[in-house]
């Protein structure tokens, strides 16, 4: 089975990443069979000032 590799800026609390896991879980064996203990997640919590996009790093104001 899978292993999810996610990445998102930190800030979400536990509840709102274990619901995403949850249901990135659930969706997973609904389309590929096999069971949930078989689907790894693993969340990355990265730091704003170590995310850019558009050559800005999002601990800049934006526009």
């Amino acid at each position: 089975m899978p292993t999810y590799h996610i990445e998102m800026m930190e800030g979400r609390t536990i509840e709102q990443k274990r619901r995403l896991v949850q249901e990135i879980t659930r969706i997973t064996v609904e389309v590929l069979g096999g069971s949930p203990e078989s689907v790894d997640i693993l969340i990355t919590d990265v730091k704003r000032e170590n995310w850019a996009t558009g050559g800005q790093l999002w601990t800049q104001p934006r526009s």
